[in-house]
């Protein structure tokens, strides 16, 4: 009887093709790198795992923001939340959305909204390889200053103010 020779029960992987370069470590996730993303040139300044997917949001006046929620008792706050959710969801392809920011904001009484808006405006510029201006502990100013009110003011000039630049530095007017 005639001994066939046998196979390994696994093949080692092919190497990977020469277009392809280890993925760079993104700042402030602490993670190791892994896997392989294709490596291209740097455009307009943005990393190559940065790269924006979809288009750029709207620069919203905080001011404005301010305004339009006290005139409106607080209607305009939750369009606010849909709005900036949403737009952060399409330009990056990450993020809640906005139809789950809008209910985070409804069904917790707007005690996790404060914390997750500017998360995903520093998961912008993190994405890049930029600073977070902002980042889930910013939050804190409403939980803590809310009994003096300065606090939400603090939170939203610096949360609204972070997203503005960065649709700015995206091309936004």
């Amino acid at each position: 009887m005639e001994e066939q020779p046998t196979k390994p029960a696994y093949a080692p992987a092919p190497p990977p093709p020469a277009h392809y370069a280890p993925q760079q470590q993104v700042a402030g996730y602490g993670q190791q790198p892994y896997g392989m993303v294709p490596a291209q040139p740097m455009q307009h300044g943005v990393a190559p795992y940065g790269r924006p997917l979809g288009p750029v949001g709207k620069v919203r006046s905080t001011w404005a923001v301010i305004g339009l929620s006290i005139i409106t008792f607080g209607l305009y706050s939750l369009y606010y939340y849909f709005a900036t959710h949403e737009e952060m969801k399409q330009h990056s392809g990450e993020g809640v959305g906005g139809a789950i920011g809008l209910v985070l904001a409804l069904f917790t009484f707007g005690l996790v909204t404060p914390f997750v808006l500017p998360n995903e405006v520093g998961n912008l510029y993190a994405r890049q390889g930029r600073p977070r201006p902002v980042s889930a502990t910013t939050g804190l100013w409403v939980l803590l200053g809310s009994f003096i009110l300065i606090g939400p003011l603090v939170w939203l000039i610096k949360t609204n103010g972070a997203l503005n630049a960065y649709w700015r530095s995206m091309g936004a007017v």
